[in-house]
């Protein structure tokens, strides 16, 4: 599911901060194959965080619900519910 406002960001494999945030998933695209990455591209949402969109879509269920006051938790939230794309040396995988 892609957030109705939103940006790509690219995590290159085993790297803790992004590499790159775009705002078309063409853009993102053509910069990680013309740099041949491998990582991940991930569509975030744009002014609010993925915890609490994916609450107000209704993404998040069980024991995570619980968790909305644990700054750890949120702060590094994210869900396979949010469009996302592997890529190999600049290839989609």
């Amino acid at each position: 599911m892609i957030p109705d406002k939103n940006v790509w960001v690219f995590c290159s494999s085993k790297v803790r901060f992004p590499g790159g945030v775009f705002s078309t998933l063409e853009l993102a695209e053509t910069w990680i194959k013309e740099n041949h990455l491998s990582g991940l591209l991930t569509a975030h949402p744009v002014d609010e965080g993925c915890f609490d969109w994916a609450m107000r879509m209704n993404l998040i269920t069980g024991r995570a619900r619980d968790r909305k006051d644990d700054p750890n938790f949120v702060g590094s939230f994210t869900t396979a519910s949010q469009e996302h794309f592997h890529y190999d040396s600049g290839e989609r995988v």
